[in-house]
């Protein structure tokens, strides 16, 4: 596992990047490894991060992942300097490196992953557009993605925890601003936000979305579901009230997220 360690140092490097966003690219990775592994579909065996599709059609495409080809652009000269990394391994990896880096749990990242071939004749293989989370809809949509994963319920509320950095891009997804006061800082302010603010419906020409008082942070309606949703609103007032139960939870249900159906050998050993 040491051959990973430049790769890793790799990553780190570039993560600062004056001028973009909040200066830093780091939720860009974490949201280019949460799409290319949440695409799994369990009954089917299929989708996963395993293959690195988004490189092609249709799933380079789909509106969810819309931005992510700067992210993979971001990536590239490291792939580059490290060509025997797979693009589905440095994909997911860069996730793991840049939650670590925003002061988040360590995930468990194994390697092993394998890229589809470039060549490529047929999108059977390929995840369909559609599977990944809408967040104009509320619980019922959220469970039936994730529930496809082999998730519950709290897994569920712990990964959408991950709305504790970044922002949201009105060219990308139609909504605008951050979730927190530190989008570019892993910690339970997403969950501390959303269980106290006072959240209200944002007037503006855009899709529904809520803001609190001052318009300065936004909720997407499927943050609000997690509210308003007896079961997952039990989790995150707990996620709220202890950091460190909410980085645990974390740390697994990513790293589950980023290996579902990854075929291994039965030995392997977790970076």
């Amino acid at each position: 596992m040491e051959k990973y360690t430049p790769v890793k140092e790799d990553i780190k490097g570039i993560l600062g990047r004056p001028g973009y966003d909040d200066d830093s690219i780091a939720p860009l990775l974490v949201r280019l490894a949460w799409h290319s592994s949440g695409t799994y579909d369990g009954m089917s065996k299929t989708g996963g991060s395993n293959g690195a599709t988004m490189r092609f059609h249709p799933e380079s495409n789909d509106g969810a992942n819309a931005g992510l080809d700067k992210a993979r652009d971001f990536l590239q000269p490291i792939k580059e300097k490290h060509p025997w990394i797979t693009y589905a391994d440095l994909w997911t990896l860069g996730g793991c490196v840049a939650i670590e880096s925003m002061g988040g749990p360590q995930i468990p990242w194994i390697p092993g992953r394998t890229d589809r071939d470039s060549n490529i004749k047929t999108t059977d293989d390929i995840p369909p557009n559609g599977r990944l989370p809408d967040a104009s809809k509320g619980q019922d949509h959220v469970r039936q993605i994730f529930y496809r994963m082999g998730f519950n319920d709290r897994e569920i509320v712990a990964l959408l925890g991950a709305h504790t950095i970044g922002r949201c891009h009105v060219e990308r997804s139609g909504y605008t601003g951050p979730w927190t006061y530190t989008p570019t800082r892993f910690t339970n302010q997403y969950f501390k936000l959303l269980t106290t603010v006072d959240w209200q419906p944002k007037k503006w020409d855009g899709p529904l979305q809520y803001v609190d008082p001052d318009d300065e942070l936004m909720m997407l309606p499927s943050d609000m579901a997690v509210l308003w949703d007896p079961e997952f609103s039990k989790v995150a007032h707990e996620y709220a009230k202890d950091k460190d139960l909410f980085f645990k939870d974390f740390a697994a249900a990513f790293g589950k997220m980023i290996d579902l159906g990854v075929p291994r050998n039965a030995h392997v050993s977790k970076l």
